[in-house]
């Protein structure tokens, strides 16, 4: 009955209500937290809102925040396009095209994924179109679609399209490989190279190793404090899990599921997508109905639970706020102050 209870709270909510309710902020809210466990309350303040504060997207992804520009970064994938927000100036293009520089016309989702800034500061993208890893060659307050490939093969074989990345303290750079980018979407798209989903390594000297082919959808990736262990979320709907791993050199070892969601919220939107770890080892998921949150060890906190899909999230330098790609719209949540 307690599983039961919050999902009905949660529909009934939705259901009778067909506008969003507007914060003191300006900005419409949506949504609600919902809180599983009384360590909650002190990531999360039980005032916070759950902000809109941009809309108009066709699919938002890999948020990114910036602190030296103070600005959210994130990748609208159909239109190829990573887009910025700031407090002073809203949603504004940021550069494009961010994922697909080729001139052979080609349908799907061309544009960059996941971003990230790479250990001197520069912006990394996972690029969709290119089926690689690539570094933006221009400053990040002056933005060109000048790349340089980071990683584009396996073992002779092209990527299918990098969706997610990580950089451990070492400089060196972790991503998955789903088939999301290719035309089709599929596995048996006549462009897939490799016969499996990968999850990869860019060690600091260019070599790429493949850390595992065995989940079937690799999707978000995350550290955890120490660089010792590696979290990778599942979207295969048969498999909806986050999968922990111990890193041993260039070996994952010791694979398990942290935690699953197949027999959870079935009829919430959403599966497990992007993720980020803060530096206290807590862990916000995207996954079915919205943002879930974890300690270290997989104990379920709470969610911050929304109507549409929730891809990924982003925490700011400071970790007292969180933002959330959802869909068409980009969310904020003041966690602290």
């Amino acid at each position: 009955m307690k599983k039961i209870a919050p999902l009905l709270v949660y529909l009934v909510l939705m259901a009778g209500c067909n506008t969003d309710t507007k914060e003191k902020s300006g900005y419409p809210t949506t949504g609600y937290i919902e809180r599983l466990d009384p360590g909650l309350d002190s990531l999360i303040l039980k005032e916070a809102k759950i902000e809109i504060i941009a809309t108009g997207l066709d699919w938002s992804e890999g948020p990114l925040w910036v602190e030296k520009e103070n600005m959210l970064l994130f990748s609208d994938v159909p239109r190829d396009t990573i887009f910025k927000w700031t407090a002073t100036g809203g949603k504004e293009v940021y550069l494009t095209p961010s994922g697909y520089t080729d001139t052979i016309k080609r349908g799907g989702e061309m544009g960059s994924n996941g971003l990230l800034l790479d250990p001197s500061g520069n912006l990394v993208l996972c690029q969709c179109g290119n089926r690689q890893m690539a570094r933006m060659e221009a400053p990040l307050n002056k933005p060109e679609p000048l790349y340089t490939p980071l990683a584009t093969r396996y073992d002779g074989k092209r990527f299918s399209s990098p969706n997610d990345a990580v950089y451990n303290d070492a400089g060196e750079l972790f991503f998955t490989d789903p088939p999301y980018g290719l035309e089709t979407q599929r596995d048996d798209d006549p462009k897939k190279e490799m016969k499996w989903n990968g999850v990869y390594k860019v060690k600091t000297n260019g070599d790429v190793i493949l850390l595992t082919d065995s989940i079937p959808r690799p999707n978000g990736i995350a550290l955890l404090p120490g660089d010792q262990q590696l979290i990778i979320a599942c979207s295969d709907p048969a498999k909806p899990n986050w999968y922990i791993y111990d890193l041993a050199g260039d070996s994952l070892m010791n694979g398990r599921i942290f935690h699953s969601t197949l027999n959870e919220l079935k009829e919430v939107n959403g599966l497990p997508d992007g993720l980020k770890i803060g530096k206290n080892g807590i862990m916000y998921a995207s996954g079915p109905g919205g943002i879930w949150i974890f300690t270290s060890t997989g104990k379920l906190l709470g969610r911050i639970r929304v109507k549409n899909p929730a891809s990924n999230c982003a925490l700011s330098a400071d970790e007292k706020t969180l933002y959330i790609t959802n869909d068409m719209q980009i969310l904020r949540v003041r966690l602290r102050k």
